[in-house]
């Protein structure tokens, strides 16, 4: 969202929304879509910074409950820290966002056992870390909703096999949690991008950028809206009966190849 509107009365007044990353791109843009539906929002990411910056721009431009925390997902002490002030400040935990993540991209022989540890550490390791630690909070209230980020990727993909690994182990976390969750009203769900307008697509030469996206049926990459609006409505009342599922929003990229 680019334009600075008051928050609705929406689905999400009275609902605590933590999400991690969510310093810019996906994260941040779900913030906002959030935001404008009224939720309180605990946001996390390493950059203090590009965190705070973010907590002021979504209060200013929604007037909504922002908390900002400098966290690294993959230390267990951070995590549970940043889950018990939230808890402390907002009152409830009702939405938790699994959205940190990073890639090292290289063919196997050339990932460093720090490459393969750093990746896996926080897309996999940082998911768990950080539902391990909500789930008591929404088990006692009943209710809950965990939306974790795969990747197009988790199918395979050339070149990124840590990446690989992480994104397939966030949709196998996803299942598991969704069992353990079911009998508390708490539901879990992975949303699996395709090619989204983000920094990181953006920093991708024309012509490989070119070529990545002419792979996409509709042609074109997706706006971050698009991710936005897919975890609002998994994290609302209506989804309430859809739980381990992978959502894919990709353009039809994950449907396979056509002759046409």
């Amino acid at each position: 969202m680019t334009e600075t509107r008051e928050a609705t009365t929406g689905r999400y007044v009275g609902r605590t929304v933590l999400i991690t990353g969510a310093a810019q791109g996906l994260g941040l843009a779900m913030a906002e879509r959030f935001a404008f539906e009224g939720a309180s929002l605990a946001i996390g990411d390493l950059s203090e910074d590009a965190i705070t910056d973010a907590a002021r721009h979504i209060h200013e431009s929604y007037g909504v409950d922002v908390t900002a925390t400098r966290m690294d997902v993959t230390d267990s002490t951070h995590v549970t820290d940043w889950v018990a002030a939230s808890r402390d400040r907002h009152g409830t935990i009702d939405v938790l966002i699994n959205n940190a993540g990073i890639i090292r991209d290289n063919r196997i022989e050339n990932i460093s056992d720090e490459d393969w540890a750093a990746v896996v550490d926080v897309s996999l390791t940082g998911a768990f870390l950080c539902s391990r630690a909500v789930f008591p909070h929404m088990r006692n209230q009943r209710y809950g909703r965990i939306i974790s980020f795969s990747s197009m990727s988790w199918r395979g993909n050339f070149g990124q096999v840590n990446y690989v690994a992480a994104k397939a182990g966030v949709v196998g976390l996803t299942r598991g949690l969704a069992l353990e969750g079911a009998r508390y009203g708490i539901t879990a769900n992975a949303i699996a991008p395709g090619l989204i307008s983000t920094p990181m697509l953006e920093s991708m030469n024309a012509e490989a950028r070119t070529l990545l996206v002419g792979k996409v049926p509709m042609k074109r990459a997706g706006d971050p809206s698009n991710i936005a609006e897919g975890a609002a409505f998994l994290a609302s009342e209506a989804a309430s009966y859809i739980t381990g599922v992978v959502l894919d929003i990709d353009g039809g990229i994950s449907i396979g190849s056509s002759l046409r």
